[in-house]
Parts: C-alpha cells; sequence; structure tokens
C-alpha cells in the first residue's frame, strides 16, 4: 500500500473523531450533563492539539475550536447553576 494512501486514511480518522468529540460535547450541553461534557472537553483539547502539532488543522484553527467550546460549556455552566441565597 502506497504511503501517501496510508496517511490519508490515517488523517481521515483522526479528523472524523475530532468531529465526534465535538458533537458529543454539544450533545452533552444541550442535555445539561456538564460534567460529561467538560470529561469529553479534555480529550477533545488532546486531540486538537495533536492535530495542529502533526499539520492536520491550523495551530489558529485548534485554538478557535477549543476555545468556542470552552464558551459553550461554560455558558451552558452557568445557565444550569443554582443561585446560592
Amino acid at each position: 500500500m502506497r504511503q501517501n494512501v496510508k496517511k490519508r486514511v490515517q488523517n481521515r480518522n483522526k479528523k472524523s473523531s475530532i468531529r465526534t468529540f465535538e458533537k458529543k460535547i454539544r450533545k452533552f450541553t444541550l442535555e445539561k450533563n456538564i460534567e460529561k461534557a467538560k470529561e469529553v472537553l479534555s480529550g477533545y483539547f488532546s486531540l486538537l492539539d495533536k492535530a495542529a502539532k502533526t499539520n492536520l488543522i491550523h495551530k489558529n484553527a485548534a485554538s478557535r475550536k477549543k476555545s468556542r467550546l470552552t464558551k459553550l460549556v461554560k455558558k451552558n455552566e452557568a445557565g444550569t447553576q443554582t443561585p446560592a441565597e
């Protein structure tokens, strides 16, 4: 098997797993399951950092994705907490 074919398959799998993690985080935040979303978020950060390191995605794109999803989780976390009286 040619080297570029192997690499293409690996890259497609990595990008697919990044999209899958993003969908999981969005699903958990919609379900207000913030704890589970935070757990998946750390794995998502790791995947993005590795992808950026190997130039699979641009480092600014990785940073942007991390920022937007963190913002989403924080926003929903604030909405689920009850104010202390």
